[in-house]
């Protein structure tokens, strides 16, 4: 399609673009759409859903086309209204502020004169789409949140429309004071959204117009008090080498110093990680924890930590207040050593198991099975992989057996080809 093809006018155009809302989606991702009610030339309204992104693309592509309307020319002929960029972190009071930007926005474009307003390429753009009649449906448990302006819209599931990346918002338990400039103050009651979630338990909020550093264990999901992003416990276990000395100051953690090398068995999103060594389990602030690796790793990460300080944790918090029923559930100490002893012991057992198959003496049946050709495992396998023993053959039938079991039809033909070869 040529520019010539976007720029002609369509008999059929806009007259009036309202903008009723905004609608928080969560497929495929969470982002938000506008809704707008369309009214065109021959007096018909339709309900149409675009991202902010979508007018931006909308507008670059205007500026393209109309280059002289755009002030790209001569600042002064400017007639195209400005739109500002999309921002690359999007949040619910940003779509919510943006809306008269973009109302003012859909005005100026209408009116602008006809060979702009009704070109093809803008036409287009206000024109329903499938996904607007039509929304797949991927998930009818979580219904989508209407932001509505000026009037009561009902809304099905969420159409695939990309968007721009969106935060997720917690709820503040109990008031918070900053010790430092990176950090910053919260009440009881406050709404935050999550930039970063570190995984020494600090995180990057923003609320309201504040941003800075805030313990995760201040914080809980408005749905649920469990944390469904924390990964369940892997008894197997990490190994990881402590870059700072810490002393246990609660009865579920677990002192250790310097250069002391432990398993992680559970990662929790507050930054206090349960770890194992030998028989005894705690938590243990994982700002504190490196991965096995070289040393010159631990140099650096020990000058990091020089002014850095783990997070509070939930249980030192006297005056959390929740919005939750339940409390968030958590995983004992005992359980966590009983699990582990556990696993290690069927680990053991499995290993003693692969052992005693490997030195124990072959059976007569083993024993024959290089008679039959059948070739031995190369022994390029590693020791952590047992082999996998070939199938035990089972011994031949007798000439008598055979015949006592066989089919007569089977029989007779055996009796006549005895017979041939006596004669």
């Amino acid at each position: 399609m040529t520019v010539s093809d976007l720029v002609r006018m369509e008999e059929n155009y806009v007259r009036h673009v309202e903008l009723l809302g905004f609608e928080k989606r969560l497929f495929p991702s969470q982002h938000y759409v506008y809704m707008l009610m369309v009214k065109w030339s021959d007096l018909s309204e339709k309900l149409i859903y675009r991202t902010y992104p979508a007018f931006h693309t909308l507008h670059k592509s205007l500026k393209e086309m109309f280059p002289i309307e755009a002030g790209q020319i001569e600042r002064k002929d400017r007639i195209i209204p400005k739109l500002p960029a999309p921002r690359w972190l999007d949040s619910q009071k940003s779509t919510e502020t943006r809306q008269s930007t973009l109302s003012e926005y859909c005005s100026s474009l209408i009116n602008l004169p006809p060979h702009i307003s009704r070109c093809k390429h803008l036409t287009s753009f206000f024109k329903v789409r499938p996904e607007d009649e039509n929304p797949p449906a991927p998930n009818t448990l979580k219904r989508n949140e209407n932001f509505v302006q000026s009037r009561e819209l009902a809304r099905g599931n969420a159409s695939e429309i990309s968007g721009p990346i969106i935060l997720d918002t917690y709820r503040v338990i109990a008031d918070f004071e900053k010790t430092s400039k990176h950090e910053i103050n919260l009440h009881t009651g406050d709404t935050v959204e999550i930039v970063e979630k570190n995984q020494n338990g600090w995180w990057f909020c923003q609320c309201e117009s504040k941003r800075g550093w805030v313990p995760a264990s201040y914080l809980e999901p408005l749905d649920t008090p469990e944390e469904s992003e924390d990964a369940e416990p892997n008894y197997e276990g990490e190994l990881h080498v402590t870059i700072r000395a810490y002393k246990a100051e609660q009865g579920d953690e677990i002192s250790l110093e310097l250069g002391e090398t432990i398993e992680v068995i559970h990662k929790l999103l507050d930054g206090w990680w349960v770890v194992r060594k030998g028989d005894e389990t705690g938590h243990f602030p994982s700002m504190f924890l490196q991965k096995a690796g070289k040393k010159e790793i631990y140099e650096a990460e020990r000058l990091n930590l020089q002014r850095q300080k783990p997070p509070p944790r939930r249980s030192s918090i006297s005056n959390a207040k929740s919005i939750h029923k339940k409390a968030r559930q958590r995983i004992s100490q005992d359980t966590y050593r009983r699990n582990s002893r556990r696993y290690l012991q069927q680990k053991g057992s499995h290993r003693t198991e692969n052992r005693n198959l490997k030195n124990a003496p072959k059976s007569p049946l083993r024993e024959r099975k290089n008679q039959d050709n059948i070739p031995e495992q190369s022994g390029s396998n590693s020791e952590s992989e047992p082999k996998k023993e070939a199938p035990i053959i089972p011994p031949r039938p007798s000439a008598e057996l055979i015949m006592e079991r066989c089919s007569d039809r089977t029989r007779k033909r055996v009796s006549i080809h005895k017979s041939e070869i006596k004669t």
